[in-house]
Order: structure tokens, then sequence, then C-alpha cells
């Protein structure tokens, strides 16, 4: 790793990016569906707070309509939806009326519920890192952050300017999340919903021959430290969406 010091670029310009774990950086914005102050306004609730590069661009198009399709299935999962773009307030209601009249897959128009950040000054995404000035000295990459409820960023992910978003990569992502959180265990690669899950490795010699020796109903014990344990993808849901009542 190295510092990167390119020409035009001060040190103090790079993107300060916050990191999984982190408190997400608190701002006041305008955006399509009035002023926010963020996370306080999404207290209670999980948040996927995503860039695009500029309004009326074709890709963002896309995934402006995707989100949207699949909004019912994130405010099931107690999951609103911000948009950012370094653009104008007036800009971004343009292009939402655009998409409006825009006939895409088997859609023939989209109305876009969802907020968009009004971020002409670059504040938002500065603090969140998402000018990246070796891929565009104008525009933000592609970011995704997911938040939890109480303001936590529990991921994030970069796509360049050329690249669609895997909307259901997103989605898979916070059901992940919240099962993590609501069974105290992790998803192995490729996971989906009742897919096995992995229960936490042994801490001690104790625990360790314990978890080799007692083969319990619904354990599959690859080795003392890779246990699978079964969960169905309806006992998922039922208590992720019994969880946000």
């Amino acid at each position: 790793m190295h510092d990167c010091m390119c020409p035009g670029h001060d040190v103090h310009d790079m993107p300060q990016m916050p990191l999984i774990g982190d408190a997400a950086p608190e701002f006041v914005a305008n955006t399509t569906n009035g002023t926010v102050k963020f996370p306080s306004d999404y207290a209670g609730r999980w948040v996927i707070l995503f860039s695009h590069p500029a309004d009326f661009t074709p890709v963002c198009t896309t995934e402006f309509i995707a989100f949207q399709n699949m909004i019912d299935k994130f405010h099931e999962l107690n999951t609103d939806i911000i948009g950012l773009s370094v653009g104008t307030l007036t800009g971004h209601l343009a292009w939402i009326d655009a998409i409006r009249n825009i006939k895409y897959n088997s859609e023939n128009g989209t109305e876009i519920t969802f907020p968009i950040i009004d971020d002409m000054n670059m504040d938002v995404a500065r603090k969140y890192g998402m000018i990246h000035h070796n891929a565009s000295d104008a525009k933000t990459v592609r970011a995704v952050f997911i938040i939890d409820t109480h303001g936590i960023i529990r991921a994030i992910l970069y796509y360049p300017l050329t690249t669609g978003r895997n909307f259901n990569e997103i989605l898979r992502m916070v059901v992940a999340l919240q099962t993590t959180d609501a069974f105290h265990v992790s998803t192995p690669a490729d996971w989906q919903p009742g897919d096995d899950v992995v229960v936490s490795a042994p801490s001690t010699v104790a625990e360790m021959r314990a978890r080799t020796g007692n083969k319990r109903p619904g354990m599959d014990v690859k080795a003392w430290f890779l246990t699978l344990q079964k969960l169905s993808a309806d006992s998922i849901m039922k208590k992720l969406i019994k969880n946000q009542k």
C-alpha cells in the first residue's frame, strides 16, 4: 500500500471513507421528498444509502427502476432506500419525471418514491468517500451503504461507473445481516434463505471436544471449527418480519 500523491490531488482532498462498524456520518440535506436529517430520521429502521454518478445516465436509470420494483421487499424487512447524486434538486425531479415515461423490461413507466439527495456541493459524497479521484473527478462511484437500526454501517459495496448493481445481492445481504442479528449465526458462501447457516466456532478445548463428540439434531459438524445448522427460509422470514413490528 502507498499514499496517493497524484498531481493535483492534495492528500487532504482524498475521500475519508467510513468503515464497516462506524457510525454513519450525519448530515442534513434537501431531497426529492423533503428535508432529511440523517441518520436520526431513520432511527429504528435499516437504510440503504446509495450513490449514482449523475442524473439522466442510462445505467443509473435502470438501477432506479430496479430499486423501485423491489421497494416493497425492502420495506417488508424494515429497510428504507435513499439515493444520492452530485446534482441539483431540479435535475433530480426532471429525471424522476422522465423515468415515469420509460418502458424498460416489463415496466411501462416507473414512479420513483424513494428520496434522492441534492448534493451539488458534494458535502455528503465527501463524508461517505463516494468521490474516487482516479475513477472520476466530478462524479460519485456507485456506492452502497447498508446501515442498521442503530445508525451503524454494516456493509459497503462499490461498483465502477460502467457496471450496474446486482439488486438481488443487495437484498440478500440485508436478509443475511438481519438473520445474523436475529439468530446469532453467520452465513456461508453463496448463502440464500433456507440454506444451512454457520454456528460460531468453539473458543475453548472443552467446547471443541463437546462439538465434535456430541451430534445434535439439525447440526452438521464438518470440523470442530465449521458446523452448519439447518434454518428454514420460512422461520427466518417469520422472525425478521415479526421483529419489525
